[in-house]
């Protein structure tokens, strides 16, 4: 009795540490992906980059529509690259982050929807006028920021 639940003890300690590595890699990968956007979006034109994020219909197939655990999906992804951006020795706001989580989910499969956008001009204070973020299924997953925004670009992949 004692040794077989000594085992099932073990196994779940294992499964235990296998969940645990599984999450921290997605939080590497997540830093790793925010390391890429925060030099594309400083260095090279939206217009050279922007491709990247949307669907190629004659490469893959368009992705299902979302469901409920693709939202879910899509939400704990966006968790990792606030992580990963807590962790970075630099700051990123939410291009980056946004372009970060877009790769996440474009190599998932994840159809996603990145919106820039801007405050109306009777409203704008100088600061924080620019903001992106990400919506899955129809729910902002990173980026949601009260307030009232005009979408400039709506990159849908």
């Amino acid at each position: 009795m004692c040794r077989i639940s000594l085992t099932r003890r073990l196994q779940q300690a294992c499964l235990s540490i296998a969940d645990t590595w599984r999450l921290r890699v997605r939080t590497l990968e997540a830093a790793i992906r925010l390391c890429q956007a925060q030099w594309y979006v400083r260095c090279v034109p939206l217009g050279k980059w922007r491709r990247h994020l949307e669907r190629r219909v004659c490469h893959a197939p368009a992705p299902a529509q979302p469901d409920q655990e693709t939202a879910r999906e899509g939400r704990r992804l966006a968790i990792h690259v606030e992580r990963a951006a807590q962790r970075l020795p630099f700051a990123t706001k939410c291009l980056p982050r946004a372009v970060a989580l877009a790769a996440m989910l474009r190599a998932r499969n994840i159809p996603y929807s990145l919106c820039i956008a801007t405050r109306p001009a009777r409203i704008r204070t100088g600061t924080d006028d620019l903001h992106a973020w990400i919506s899955v299924a129809g729910r902002i997953v990173i980026g949601e920021l009260p307030g009232e925004w005009h979408i400039l670009l709506d990159i849908k992949g």
